[in-house]
């Protein structure tokens, strides 16, 4: 795992493919592929019911957008108290993102 956060952080990717399972079809850059299965590994981790999770990624004109769903009662387990979870997620997502000039965003759904 800590290999696969440096090649984020450094930028060592360049693969141009969809990794969500929602079966769009869209092309997304490597790196945002590579940020989207760093989120999905995290947050797996922190929940019960890991099959349950789903991540979508969409990208527009000012970046990216990683939306995770889950079940209601995992909510607060990548929130965490006070938020620090989420905001360790989004910050280590928007430095990783930051070094190859891209701005990508984190939210949870309910």
């Amino acid at each position: 795992m800590f290999k696969k956060l440096m090649g984020l952080i450094f930028g060592s990717s360049s693969d141009k493919s969809c990794g969500c399972t929602c079966g769009c079809g869209k092309e997304l850059s490597g790196s945002i592929r590579d940020l989207e299965g760093f989120v999905e590994y995290v947050v797996k981790a922190l929940v019960d019911y890991p099959e349950e999770v789903s991540i979508e990624t969409t990208e527009t004109s000012e970046g990216a957008a990683i939306k995770i769903r889950c079940r209601k009662e995992d909510i607060g387990k990548i929130v965490g108290k006070r938020g620090k979870i989420i905001m360790s997620i989004r910050s280590l997502v928007s430095g990783a993102a930051g070094r190859q000039h891209k701005r990508v965003s984190v939210d949870v759904l309910d």
